[in-house]
């Protein structure tokens, strides 16, 4: 962190943003022991230790998932995180690295055993990536596997009945929402809503998407500045339109502005034409 000032961007943070937590990934144990400390210093309330991602750039330095491979050194790494901070330490995981190695359930006990707050589980191998269907069995079994800790499920969690699916059929105690929330910002809400009252509210309207788009283009303008601002925008407008009428052609016009001042204008002309 101290040698990359663009990770310290991206834990860049406001007091609203709390609890906070800040993920981590690598396999050296001093240098992950000294991350975890100044994560703490920054005013995280928790450190997580990413042991799912499948992206080889991770793994081949032995990050990600290539951390289920070896739960005996995987397990030492975090138990000297655990004994150098005074927040908890959590870990993300898979459910090992291919079919033939499911070893989320023995690494939920060596973690537990460590030490950690909690596990979260994403409910696919290494070597699906981001493929096929994830397995809710499998991440029974993680929650069967550990005594006491919360395990959090994921994957596949893009809308809230599928979230509410995932708690009645594993048992875990919540679940985390990623790819979902790209195109379903308001996905979080809506979930909360459901599991608290049994309603599933209606996906929110034109206005309100274009509304809260459009502060966020700003925010991202002034955060970034030009032309990362522009650049980095241009997912986002793609995610936010995605369900939206002439999307395709949108999104070609959009990318190609060079500022922000004429993507701000392209995409309010476009939703204006949408609500017309």
């Amino acid at each position: 962190l101290e040698r990359n000032p663009t990770a310290l961007k991206l834990v860049a943070s406001s007091p609203e943003d709390r609890p906070m937590a800040i993920q981590l990934f690598g396999s050296v144990p001093e240098e992950m022991r000294d991350a975890a400390v100044m994560c703490q210093e920054l005013g995280a309330q928790s450190v997580d230790i990413n042991m799912g991602c499948p992206v080889k750039k991770v793994t081949k330095i032995g990050g990600g998932s290539a951390m289920m491979t070896e739960l005996d050194k995987t397990a030492a790494l975090v138990r000297g995180m655990i004994d150098a901070v005074k927040i908890p330490i959590t870990a993300k995981m898979r459910l090992g690295w291919d079919e033939e190695n499911l070893t989320a359930p023995d690494l939920a006990r060596v973690l537990e055993g460590v030490g950690v707050a909690a596990i979260f589980v994403h409910g696919r191998t290494r070597a699906q990536g981001f493929a096929g269907r994830v397995n809710l069995a499998g991440i029974r079994s993680v929650v069967a596997a550990v005594k006491s800790i919360p395990v959090i499920g994921n994957g596949d969690i893009t809308t809230p009945l599928a979230a509410k699916h995932m708690l009645d059929e594993t048992g875990c105690a919540g679940v985390s929402i990623g790819r979902g929330a790209f195109y379903d910002p308001w996905i979080f809400r809506r979930t909360d809503h459901l599991l608290r009252t049994g309603e599933l509210l209606p996906e929110p309207s034109v206005a309100f998407i274009a509304e809260t788009l459009l502060s966020h283009l700003l925010h991202l303008h002034e955060f970034y500045g030009e032309p990362q601002g522009v650049r980095i925008a241009r997912k986002h407008l793609g995610w936010y339109s995605a369900e939206q009428d002439n999307a395709v052609e949108f999104r070609a016009r959009v990318n190609k502005a060079e500022t922000a001042s004429e993507q701000t204008a392209i995409t309010k002309d476009y939703f204006s034409d949408l609500m017309a």
